[in-house]
């Protein structure tokens, strides 16, 4: 893990009024401009949060109307767009600075608070605003076992809005036992495959629907073509505004399926999230050059997301991935009857095939560095009802946690990854 604390996140929908709707609203606009304001400050001279927060703080605080803490936040959360995109670029990436859109903001445990009544206490840019927390009827929701518990403290956490809803993610943290302590060798998996139907399906069954974004991509892709055709300057100032309104929206789509990836991730506890290795995936997936962005920027987002709550995150070789059955092992191209469905010729296991394919490359991340002297054979595949060994032990999810078709233990003489 990335530090001495075991991170998580829980996330509930917050119950708000017309007024405190109305500084959320404010709050996250002045909250973008801040980030980027600090950015556009820092970009090409520094990264560190202690070079930023002292070069743009007084600026944040002169032209948003943020308060103290939350400036320094922005300074903060720039720094760190910026260094992820140095680290990309320093792999070989093409990078551009970073541009802040996405509807949300960050709580530290000093713009926020939770008291026992179920109830949140959030800094806005006018005054402090108190909301209900929408939790589950149920007494053993899973925000319960962090709400409830003395061993789970607050720490940074992320408001966002979506379909005029806002949720809280929270975080919470826990020191580590001495146990848990560099695990991620010996830790759970979670298994990402990536696709054009399915833009990303776990293997704890969590589908990411593809097709609007796919949809998206195509009707650009048409409108470019045409444009650049046309090469007239009207044609291309056209091209830039709809090349503009194409790559905010999914940049959204892109930011909320990363932030969906590690939440499942943290819901499994999960020490590694596993990708198929994205070299050759256009090719794989018939995808179009959009999609093979789209793919890349997934992975990164989800990279430096998942850093941040102490996740490693993976590539795992693709050969045979959408071939092989997760339940037998047995490979074989008549396996994939369509690009959704999968049924195994030998033991006449039916699937999803994203869902099939997701578990396979989960479970290969398991086998593949069982040879590792660092390794003690704890090595485990998460599943939406449990987890999974590659010989075949299986331990059950607290209740809960629903089991789901084909989450079973693999036989003892499944064919290797």
């Amino acid at each position: 893990m990335a530090d001495d604390y075991v991170r998580r996140t829980a996330i509930t929908r917050l119950s708000v009024n017309g007024r405190q709707r109305t500084l959320l609203e404010e709050t996250i606009s002045e909250w973008k401009r801040g980030c980027q304001l600090a950015t556009d400050m820092a970009w090409g001279k520094c990264n560190a949060k202690s070079d930023v927060q002292p070069l743009a703080y007084d600026d944040v605080r002169d032209q948003t109307d943020l308060g103290s803490q939350h400036a320094i936040l922005a300074t903060h959360q720039a720094a760190q767009a910026i260094t992820g995109c140095l680290e990309r670029r320093s792999n070989g990436k093409n990078v551009s600075k970073p541009t802040f859109t996405a509807p949300t903001v960050k709580y530290d445990t000093r713009t926020m608070t939770l008291f026992d009544d179920d109830t949140v206490s959030l800094s806005t840019t006018e005054s402090r605003i108190r909301c209900r927390l929408a939790l589950p009827d149920a007494d053993d929701g899973y925000q319960r076992q962090y709400l409830d518990s003395d061993e789970w403290e607050p720490t940074e956490s992320t408001l966002t809005t979506r379909d005029g809803d806002y949720f809280l993610h929270m975080g919470f943290r826990r020191p580590k036992t001495d146990t848990e302590r560099n695990t991620a060798e010996d830790g759970t998996v979670l298994g990402v495959d990536l696709g054009i139907e399915n833009l990303a399906v776990t293997s704890t069954a969590r589908f990411i629907n593809g097709r609007e974004l796919s949809h998206t991509l195509r009707e650009f892709e048409n409108v470019r073509a045409g444009l650049q055709q046309t090469g007239t300057r009207s044609a291309h100032r056209t091209l830039e505004q709809s090349s503009g309104r194409a790559l905010r929206y999914v940049r959204d789509v892109l930011h909320r399926a990363s932030n969906a990836i590690v939440d499942e991730a943290l819901r499994y506890e999960c020490d590694v999230i596993a990708f198929e290795d994205l070299t050759d995936i256009r090719d794989r997936t018939g995808a179009s050059w959009g999609h093979k962005w789209a793919f890349r920027t997934l992975y990164e987002q989800v990279e430096y997301k998942a850093e941040a709550d102490g996740i490693s995150v993976k590539q795992v070789g693709s050969a045979y991935t959408s071939k092989r059955c997760a339940e037998c092992g047995f490979t074989a191209d008549e396996n994939r009857l369509t690009r959704t469905d999968f049924r195994c010729v030998k033991c006449e296991s039916e699937a999803n095939a994203d869902y099939n394919a997701a578990k396979n490359i989960g479970m290969r991340y398991v086998r593949r560095g069982q040879q590792s002297s660092r390794r003690t054979g704890d090595s485990q595949l998460a599943l939406k009802s449990g987890t999974v060994t590659p010989s075949g032990g299986f331990t059950a999810h607290p209740k809960g946690f629903d089991a789901e078709f084909m989450d079973k233990p693999l036989p003892q003489n499944a064919e290797g990854v």
